[in-house]
Order: C-alpha cells, then structure tokens, then sequence
C-alpha cells in the first residue's frame, strides 16, 4: 500500500517508512542515507558562511576533468567521503574529484556504491548563485564482505536504488527517489532537520522554460540550432519558452522540474574532448534522468538514447543530455531525426 506523503514529516521519518514497505530490508540503506543528509547539511552550513570564511575562490589545481578546484569543492568532497568511507554501507565510491575509486575504510565495507559530484556549480558560489550536489546509489555486484572495485560502480542508471541532488539556495533542500516518487525536503536551519515541502514531484508536460548555454551556438549541428529555434517561437504556432540558464546543471535541473522545462548540454565541436559531450554519465546525467522519469519526464542523449540505459565503460565517462518535459523531449527527439513539426 503507497503511504500517504505528508508535508511537514522529516526526512527520517520519511525513510523509515519506507524501509517498512519492505519486510526484508536490513535498514542499511536508510542509515546510508541519514549519512548522506548529515553531510549535505555540513555543506549548507559551509556554503552559507560564504564571503565570511575563507572558503572563496580557487584552491590552486585542477581535478581529472581539467577543470579548476574551488576551495569549496575541497571541503565538499572531503566531507562527501569523510561520511561515506567510515558509515559501514559503502563498498566504494567515485567522485568527480577524484581519479580513481574510493574504497571504504578497512572494515567498513557495505553492500552498496555511490557517486557523487560533491558541488556542482561551484564556481558560482563567488557571486551567491545556487549550487548543489548530486549523488546516485547502487548495490554492489562483487561479493558482500570485503573491498568493492570499479565494476560495482560501473551499472547503468536503470540499476539506481536512489538518485537525489542537494540545492544550496536561498533555502537547501534535498530531492531524492527510491522508485516510488519524487520528493524534496527543505532544511529548517533553526532545528537542523529536513522537512517535506514538495510531496510526490510531477514535472509538468510542457516547458516553461528551455535552458542551454546558446554561446555554443556556432559549434552546434543543425538539427539542435532548429530545435532551439523552436522553442524561442520562431516556428509559428508553437507558445515561446522563456531561456533561463544559470550554468548550475542543479540549479537549473530543480527549476525545470518544479515549473516544466527542458535542459540540454549537446555534443559540440568546441574541442575533442567535448565531441561526445560535456556531462559525466555517472554522477550527473543518470542521477537526474532517474528523478525525471519518476517526475513523468524523459531524460536521452542527443542521439536517442535512454540515458538510464546506457552501460559505464568508464568512470569519468561524458554523455550528451536533453532532460525536462515529455513532451518537449520528444520533440527534440523529432528534430534530431531531422524532422519538423
């Protein structure tokens, strides 16, 4: 029997319950994530003394994906892992920070993966725009009991037992599913919890908004410059969207999927290392296309694929993503094929 989502309950509770719809969970799982939220309210408490602590700017080197670490991203993933290698239910983890996996500490190893970017957007924490974290859980494939390895990370998204994001905004909340819905938790500072504000997510079918960074115009194929004609109204008959684009892949995933709105980071002919796509597979795009298909929107590549269907080779693996509305999705999915409306 579906429970009741009722405003107001804390994020434990809410776990709890859940827990008790499955008669032979161990409670590993919800405990992995009572963890989670504790690290995700240390980074809000960090990111809220931004401009007052010395936790602005950049740390002085760049990460595996050539891109330069904020200060913020530092403290973030040491936090991320410092929670997860010790809490006794992680085999082993991956991070957009780190090379390679992350093993649990000697004794600690569980039954269950994450990866994680631990601050997305980071960047933008200088100039007080939102930023977040996202993170995706799977069982472990190797035998329970001892180190995991690099295949346990490596399952498609379809094999997700929970996805969620953490936004650091004008209020920090948490959005996460298990396969039974989308919900958000929004942190009441003054008693440190996390209480439901936005029970059972449905993204709306239609966009309001279309997100995509169009200073890449002239490195994009044909097929995605008509689309984002399209959505600006060029085409008669089609009701314009609005361009909102705040280069936070959470940010402007949560506003799309609160008002209806399609998100798109295509493949581009920038540089090499961009040609299949700027996104890791693992960490960003799949967390998010789970939540969007339990919201009731669709989450592809810019060549038709299901992003939760596709299979790792690689941690750090890119993918192009188009995320949001149904319906805004599968007309994108139209013009990519070349055909118009």
């Amino acid at each position: 029997m579906a429970l009741v989502k009722r405003k107001g309950i804390t994020i434990s509770r809410q776990l709890m319950d859940e827990q008790r719809m499955f008669p032979e969970a161990t409670g590993a799982l919800t405990a992995l994530m009572a963890d989670l939220v504790v690290a995700g309210k240390i980074i809000s408490a960090e990111v809220n003394m931004a401009g007052l602590a010395d936790i602005l700017g950049q740390s002085g080197r760049t990460n595996i994906q050539g891109e330069e670490v904020q200060k913020l991203d530092v403290f973030a993933n040491k936090t991320f892992k410092r929670r997860m290698e010790q809490c006794g239910h992680i085999c082993v983890m991956a991070s957009e920070e780190e090379e390679d996996p992350v093993p649990a500490l000697p004794g600690y190893e569980g039954n269950y993966t994450i990866a994680f970017d631990p601050l997305d957007g980071s960047s933008n924490v200088d100039v007080n725009v939102s930023v977040g974290t996202i993170f995706s859980i799977h069982r472990r494939l190797s035998p329970p009991g001892g180190p995991g390895a690099e295949a346990d990370l490596l399952q498609p998204g379809s094999r997700q037992v929970v996805a969620g994001y953490i936004v650091y905004g004008s209020s920090t909340m948490i959005v996460y599913t298990s396969g039974s819905g989308v919900h958000g938790f929004t942190l009441d500072p003054s008693v440190g919890e996390f209480f439901l504000s936005h029970p059972n997510i449905q993204i709306p079918e239609l966009a309001r908004y279309y997100s995509v960074n169009e200073a890449y115009w002239p490195y994009w194929n044909d097929n995605i410059r008509d689309f984002v004609d399209y959505l600006r109204g060029s085409d008669k008959g089609h009701v314009p969207c609005s361009a909102r684009y705040i280069g936070s892949l959470v940010s402007d995933f949560h506003r799309n999927l609160v008002k209806g709105g399609i998100y798109m980071y295509p493949r581009d002919t920038r540089s090499a290392d961009k040609t299949a796509g700027k996104l890791r597979l693992l960490y960003e795009a799949a967390p998010l296309a789970m939540i969007v298909e339990q919201a009731g929107g669709s989450a592809v590549t810019d060549d038709g694929r299901r992003i939760l269907d596709i299979v790792p080779e690689r941690l750090h693996q890119r993918v192009p993503l188009i995320i949001g509305s149904k319906q805004d999705v599968a007309m994108a999915l139209r013009f990519l094929k070349g055909e118009r409306p």
